[in-house]
């Protein structure tokens, strides 16, 4: 039987990582891979998520499996993260959350819920995309399609583009958005354009589905959830998957959740079932430890704290190595305008440049980018960006 199987391509990123370990130039920079890295070009494990897991490893009494839709403590959390208490407790008993495997799981547990929902279901996702967005989606069965999102030529939201394909959305479709700092390109949604997507919701009557995975990273926690809150208090229904693996660094904790508002309360709790009979269906049980960690921060004043500064450094690192990338490439006689790097935000933009500009810095300098040459800013420090700002300066000149 085995036989008949073919090899598939490797994953771009994934094959891009193995290229970069195996370089041996050590001036080599990785810009591909999608984790946080600090000043010196690691991914640290945050000190509130240390002290958490001493805490952990002290009080925990039992490995036992803790059910299909996780640990209600930590989806509480999470819930009140994203929305607030006030409109957590506004929400009532319409909202249902669970924890998920990460993001990643988040996503095919919604995918899961909609196909149960309506199985001819049409997910609508921005062009650009994150690349496994429609491997989780639509492996599932559901129908994939897509609006504009970003225009390259002048790196800004294509809205008027996006309005006016979405107005094709109707009733028992969704459409797919990135809470906050968009991956890959960067590029947000203003509050007036938010606001113009709920009408939009409400008078077509779709879904709204919320991708939100780097809360915390690009303006503020309260601030990059203003989107999400807005539909949340205005829509009857909503559909949100959120991830810890950024703004915690718990990536290989595999940890996140699938929220979801329906209309009445009757709605959730067949919804809540539906969820779990999903979940237990795919792998049974999510993964604790993550979980145990964020439920803990998130309920001892003194970790919070200590958390929240610290994601407070890495979203200040990562909007000041925007502001330096685009000052240092002028500063090296580049003429070619990247000043909306400085302007979007997270972890992500797109560098705009050729094809054969990102070989060209794959192959003759080992800055190894992604052929759409979107970048992971968090993978500049102080003893890369001269040579990387120089690189380009070649390259492009």
């Amino acid at each position: 039987m085995f036989q008949s199987l073919q090899a598939l391509p490797a994953d771009p990123i994934l094959g891009l990582m193995a290229a970069y370990r195996a370089d041996d130039n050590p001036k080599k920079i990785d810009l591909g891979v999608g984790v946080y890295k600090d000043t010196h070009g690691n991914t640290p494990v945050m000190q509130a998520v240390k002290k958490a897991e001493s805490l952990i490893l002290d009080a925990q009494q039992s490995k036992s499996y803790v059910g299909p839709t996780g640990a209600a403590e930590f989806n509480q959390v999470s819930a009140e993260l994203i929305f607030g208490e006030s409109l957590v407790s506004k929400l009532g008993k319409r909202r249902v959350t669970a924890q998920a495997p990460g993001g990643c799981g988040g996503l095919r547990l919604a995918a899961e819920f909609v196909k149960k929902a309506n199985p001819e279901a049409t997910v609508w996702v921005s062009d650009p995309t994150w690349a496994n967005h429609v491997p989780l989606l639509g492996s599932s069965g559901l129908k994939i399609e897509q609006y504009p999102y970003y225009d390259y030529d002048s790196h800004s939201v294509r809205f008027d583009a996006m309005m006016e394909t979405l107005q094709q959305v109707g009733s028992g479709d969704l459409v797919l958005l990135h809470g906050c700092c968009h991956n890959p390109c960067g590029a947000d949604l203003s509050k007036e354009q938010w606001q113009a997507v709920k009408d939009l919701a409400l008078d077509k009557g779709f879904t709204v589905f919320i991708d939100l995975a780097y809360q915390g990273l690009g303006d503020g926690l309260e601030e990059d959830v203003y989107g999400v809150r807005l539909l949340a208090e205005a829509l009857p229904e909503l559909i949100v998957v959120s991830s810890c693996s950024k703004n915690f660094g718990l990536y290989r904790e595999r940890t996140g959740a699938l929220t979801v508002i329906c209309d009445k309360e009757s709605s959730a709790e067949i919804a809540t079932t539906q969820i779990a009979a999903a979940a237990r269906a795919m792998y049974s049980m999510p993964p604790d430890h993550g979980a145990a960690i964020v439920q803990t921060i998130m309920t001892s004043p003194e970790l919070r704290s200590e958390w929240d500064a610290e994601l407070t450094e890495m979203r200040n690192r990562i909007n000041s190595l925007r502001a330096q990338l685009v000052a240092r490439l002028k500063d090296a006689g580049v003429q070619q305008d990247f000043s909306f790097i400085e302007r979007e935000k997270g972890m992500f933009s797109f560098l705009g440049v050729s094809v054969e500009h990102i070989q060209k810095l794959v192959n003759d300098y080992s800055i190894y980018i992604v052929n759409s040459s979107r970048i992971n800013v968090a993978g500049i420090n102080d003893s890369n960006i001269d040579y990387l700002t120089s690189s380009i300066a070649e390259v492009l000149a």
